[in-house]
């Protein structure tokens, strides 16, 4: 396993040239993160309360008045597992306000903006970023422990609820944006939060300590990549930890509830893992065979697990991260690239459960799976893991906000009636319009930190091999041989070509191109390559590497009429459009409303055809395919004697799918019935 695995470059070593990607990253740094530091302050009219600021602050005086040793009694003592004001008000007292997980918003938005100050220096946004960091340093308790809902509601409790209280979450978040502010900045002032706050936990749950290990995974991933940046080795051992306690006997989750019903003077439950599949917890992590439980939860745990099989070089782990990866994908995947097709939990559902107008598809799933798949590309260079990389990004995960950056999605619906959503309780998670923000925020600032990071998923290096894994374009500069070599990448998915040009410096190596499931009859010429070959779906161009030397890449791109399985019940006959990458969708913006009455005609795909329409400011390709539409007189009976409908032709319009919804509400289906 150790000879191909490969790491993402920095992103100083890759500059995004590409005009669709650089706007959406320009937008995240001139508008989404901008909107998000008013959120994460309650600036926000007419939008949920997000309390971070407000939690750090009253979390940043309790811990200034005990260290001036005069104790700390919030004037109001909060028990419930969410605690709201009335809507609209602001707090009148240092109490914790909003979920136990409410400190992860600032760390991911922390995370996102060193990712934009890395690639573009900015002042404002580096003082915004800075008294955050400030803030965050003043609510760090004397030992290193660091969660506001325990410092503000009595830290007693703390490490008590490993399963439901997120305090290994909140920790996990810290160190990611510790990590990416120490590489934008250089600057260790966060890093040195998370290392004490980290020294904290293993005193507590490392090795050889109580057995413990996070109810809402994250931690895992973030120990990693932080003993990547340190090289301490008590974070590798911290996180390997973690995963070797969860889902063993006895189970800590059981033991912990267990503890509590005593104290209730309660029964207590059976000590046994498999009462927590929710929790990914239910058997040890090298069992595991299906992806199961909270979608967010398991892509994390298995992002998580995928660092520990590359970095450990263990094969068992690596295992089961294919089990997990073909349970996910071949079973459990929308076609959008979403994840998790149940409401109940925001969890995955039995294979091939995919409804499209109840689905779940939650924006943060979709980038865990993008986490999971950069990792699985790390660890040996598939094609099929750098397709479904680039199906949720360029799907579901832009679906998530809107074209101005300033309302998001966390559920990722493939149909919606606006009067289903807004009459029927069990569509009651279904939003037909994106929302200002939202209590549980966990999906904006992920967006945001994922878009601005996009660099670290466009290529990886093993050794002297560059894979190029997504085709937006780029410039590159990556060393080979002890060599730097500059490349730029050009590409033009609408015309299906590519083209990688050397601008600068001489060595020897290999360059590995994908093969994408969507593209036909891929065809490549390299100048400088003295052996090619295909490899796991890649080209790789193998020689002498030289300024002036190109790498040209051609493939067919066409429109596709796609079908789910047929173990797939809520889309038997019906047919979605692709194009490349995008999965596309009809709108009642174009199409008018009750969309269920057209009828998809697949044998007529190739009469498909491009026009332009303007979106949210953009200008973006729309499709016309051939199609008809049911006759339904509004005089109809309700129950008649079945004949075959009456159709007449028409023209279906359709948008790409991450555009939905930005002209207003209306109904939206991705999947179409057939004749």
């Amino acid at each position: 396993m150790s000879d191909k695995i490969s790491a993402p470059l920095s992103l100083r070593s890759v500059r995004v040239t590409d005009a669709f990607w650089s706007r959406e990253m320009d937008l995240i740094r001139t508008a989404v993160i901008p909107y998000q530091w008013d959120a994460l302050n309650d600036r926000i009219p007419d939008a949920a309360p997000s309390w971070w600021a407000h939690n750090m602050r009253a979390a940043a005086r309790a811990v200034a008045a005990k260290k001036a040793g005069g104790g700390y009694t919030p004037a109001q003592r909060n028990c419930g597992f969410t605690v709201y004001p009335e809507e609209g008000t602001a707090p009148r007292d240092d109490s914790f306000y909003g979920f136990v997980f409410q400190d992860s918003d600032g760390y991911k938005w922390l995370e996102a903006a060193a990712y934009q100050l890395a690639v573009k220096p900015d002042k404002e946004l580096q003082k915004q970023a800075q008294e955050a960091i400030d803030l965050i340093c003043a609510a760090q308790e004397e030992d290193g422990y660091l969660n506001t809902y325990y410092t503000l509601t009595g830290r007693e409790k703390a490490f008590t609820n490993l399963k439901d209280h997120h305090e290994l979450y909140c920790f996990g978040h810290l160190t990611e944006a510790a990590v990416a502010w120490k590489q934008a900045t250089g600057k260790d002032d966060l890093l040195n939060v998370a290392r004490r706050f980290g020294r904290c936990i293993a005193d507590k749950f490392g090795p050889g300590k109580e057995r413990g290990c996070p109810g809402h995974e994250i931690a895992e991933m973030a120990l990693y990549r932080l003993y990547e940046e340190t090289g301490e080795a008590e974070w590798k051992e911290l996180a390997q930890r973690f995963l070797d306690v969860r889902g063993t006997e006895p189970s800590t989750f059981a033991l912990e509830e267990n503890r509590r019903l005593k104290k209730e003077g309660k029964k207590e439950l059976p000590v046994t893992a498999a009462r927590y599949t929710y929790y990914q917890a239910h058997k040890p992590v090298r069992e595991m065979d299906e992806a199961v439980g909270h979608a967010v939860r398991q892509m994390y745990l298995a992002s998580g697990m995928a660092d520990e099989a590359r970095l450990a070089n263990d094969e068992a782990m690596l295992a089961a991260c294919e089990r997990l990866w073909r349970s996910a994908v071949s079973e459990k995947m929308y076609v959008t690239g979403g994840v998790g097709g149940t409401h109940v939990g925001e969890a995955f559902s039995r294979p091939y459960d995919l409804p499209s107008d109840t689905a779940y598809s939650e924006t943060c799933a979709a980038i865990g799976l993008a986490f999971f798949a950069r990792r699985m590309l790390q660890l040996r260079p598939k094609a099929e893991y750098a397709d479904v990389m680039e199906r949720a990004l360029y799907n579901t995960v832009l679906s998530g906000m809107a074209l101005d950056g300033k309302s998001f999605f966390y559920v990722n619906p493939l149909e919606v009636d606006p009067a289903a959503c807004e009459t029927d309780e069990r569509l009651s998670h279904v939003k037909p319009v994106r929302q200002k923000w939202f209590g549980c925020a966990c999906c904006p600032p992920n967006i945001a930190r994922i878009l601005s990071s996009l660099g670290q998923y466009i290529a990886t290096q093993s050794d002297n091999t560059l894979y190029i894994h997504l085709y937006i374009g780029s410039e590159i500069t990556a060393k080979m041989n002890g060599q730097e070599i500059t490349l730029k990448l050009d590409a033009d998915l609408q015309k299906g070509t590519a083209r990688l040009t050397v601008l600068s410096g001489e060595t020897e190596g290999t360059l590995a191109f994908r093969a994408p499931a969507w593209a036909d009859n891929l065809r490549a010429a390299a100048s400088g390559a003295q052996h090619t070959q295909f490899v796991d779906g890649y080209w790789l161009a193998s020689g002498r590497w030289q300024a002036g030397d190109t790498v040209d890449i051609a493939f067919d791109i066409s429109v596709q009429a796609v079908a789910a399985s047929p173990l797939v019940r809520e889309t038997m006959h019906q047919v979605c459009y692709t194009w490349g990458p995008w999965v596309y969708c009809a709108e009642e913006a174009d199409n008018g409303k009750n969309l269920h009455l057209l009828r998809a005609c697949p044998e007529r795909t190739g009469e498909a055809r491009f026009t332009e329409k303007q979106i949210g400011g953009l200008t973006l390709p729309a499709l016309t395919v051939p199609g008809k539409r049911v006759a339904a007189p509004e005089n109809a009976p309700l129950y008649a004697p079945w004949q075959p409908s009456e159709t007449e032709e028409t023209k279906i319009t359709l948008i790409p799918y991450f555009a939905w919804n930005n002209r207003g509400k209306g109904e939206m289906r991705v999947w179409i019935e057939t004749e």
